[in-house]
């Protein structure tokens, strides 16, 4: 099976491991399933998240982990017509993400420091941009602010990494990258492209990078409101996992097409129902 696996509320919250989930990962992987992680959040670069993972036991190699970074890069990679410089609000991991594809990063911490000491003229501290991408930034000021608003409204084009309104740690939800974006959004009036779920463009990357179709996968997350969504736009399975920002009252009042095609409350839960999945659907990306 191809399985593409959210982090933040499965694999981990915060610093914390979710009990038992790298094992059931690092079992399913010795059995010949396809283990691709797949999260919104775009504050780390890809090698973070192979220390991380290997450190909890899960199964992971860098080209097997698509964040929204690495997503919104290819992305504007890809576009036409090219970008090939960029704002971006967030962190270094996303950056980085930018870097690796060749294109040029004015990062908006420098840009504000420039639009504070030049008489807060945005445009000159920024310059001519071909996008502003925005995600995670847990450093964001009025600023960083008023640098991306102005670029956005100078014409460059608006991405974002993702719209998630919370960020869940192991101590409770954080603001996510979603309150970023629409800072940005209510003050240039414009809507972003959005790369991350539910959008279908993350899991379909992730599913090419081995080779495989996004209808064959099984997506294992937490969000009612993201990763299922997810699953659903592409045609994959999905298993809602209990362990993150989702209950079970918010489970119970879904409608039926908007649930999950099952659900896990526990690691041992998820051993039981991947073994049910498991031999359903296998079939590789057509070749010519």
């Amino acid at each position: 099976m191809l399985l593409l696996v959210d982090l933040d509320g499965v694999v981990y919250r915060g610093a914390e491991p979710v009990p038992g989930v790298a094992a059931v990962l690092a079992d399913r992987a010795a059995r010949g399933d396809e283990v691709v992680y797949v999260t919104n959040n775009s504050m780390w670069y890809r090698a973070d998240y192979v220390t991380r993972l290997s450190g909890m036991g899960a199964p992971v190699e860098p080209d097997r982990i698509v964040s929204s970074a690495r997503a919104t890069a290819l992305y504007c990679r890809d576009l036409q017509p090219p970008v090939r410089k960029v704002l971006v609000v967030g962190g270094l991991g996303l950056v980085h993400e930018f870097q690796d594809v060749g294109i040029e990063v004015v990062f908006s911490g420098d840009a504000a420091e420039r639009w504070k000491s030049n008489g807060r003229d945005a445009l000159a501290a920024v310059g001519p941009v071909d996008a502003v991408v925005v995600g995670l930034d847990t450093d964001f000021t009025y600023a960083r602010l008023a640098c991306a608003a102005e670029a956005v409204r100078a014409g460059a084009r608006f991405i974002a990494t993702n719209r998630d309104p919370v960020y869940p740690l192991e101590k409770g939800l954080m603001p996510g990258a979603g309150s970023v974006v629409a800072a940005v959004a209510m003050t240039t009036g414009q809507t972003p492209v959005s790369i991350g779920k539910p959008g279908p463009l993350l899991l379909e990357v992730a599913a090419h990078a081995v080779g495989r179709r996004p209808e064959d996968a099984v997506m294992i997350g937490d969000s009612l409101v993201t990763d299922v969504p997810a699953a659903i736009a592409v045609g994959a399975r999905s298993v809602l996992m209990l362990t993150g920002i989702t209950t079970r009252a918010q489970l119970d009042a879904m409608g039926e097409k908007d649930r999950p095609t099952a659900i896990a409350a526990d690691a041992s839960e998820l051993a039981e129902v991947l073994e049910r999945l498991d031999g359903r659907v296998s079939s590789a990306v057509p070749q010519g």
